[in-house]
């Protein structure tokens, strides 16, 4: 039985291995982001800092390091495009988590309205014209209006407590 008052609460500095831990709790959904760079080469990566902001205009976010070999990619271009994967995409999303120079090289994609890349098979795809770039600590929050669309129905694929999971576990 703790001794602390209900009103009262242990105070402590976050170290940064004690705040990813207490993150790492909230399960997420994962997806995959895509830009074209200016020389139009497709870019992306996976995240899971990924959020709806509104519904009236239509407005998603998604957080980026600064130091992600991507950051300059997406700060240069005008749209992106937010892939939410499928429980039976864990590959895709280790192979876009992944530093490697091209992980684009023999995947099959299609090019969305804006010409970002939509990666197939996705549980949901949206297309988003940047709205605003914000500073976030060591991470740009990137907001995006959705300029289109589409979702299936399907298992997600979920991240919690570093690791991949399932409904039902």
């Amino acid at each position: 039985m703790s001794s602390l008052n209900p009103t009262e609460s242990p105070q402590q500095t976050p170290t940064a291995e004690a705040f990813r831990r207490a993150c790492g709790r909230f399960a997420t959904g994962v997806a995959i982001v895509t830009t074209l760079d200016p020389a139009g080469t497709p870019c992306g990566l996976t995240i899971n800092s990924f959020s709806s902001v509104s519904l009236d205009p239509p407005l998603i976010l998604f957080c980026l390091d600064r130091t992600s070999q991507a950051v300059h990619a997406f700060s240069a271009s005008s749209s992106f495009v937010i892939n939410i994967l499928d429980r039976s995409q864990r590959d895709l999303s280790q192979r876009f988590a992944r530093r490697q120079e091209d992980r684009f090289d023999g995947l099959e994609w299609r090019r969305g309205l804006s010409g970002a890349p939509v990666l197939p098979h996705c549980l949901a795809v949206l297309e988003c014209r940047r709205h605003t770039v914000l500073e976030g600590g060591d991470h740009l929050i990137f907001v995006g209006e959705v300029v289109s669309v589409d979702a299936r129905d399907g298992d997600p694929l979920l991240y919690f407590a570093g690791r991949y999971r399932q409904l039902g576990e």
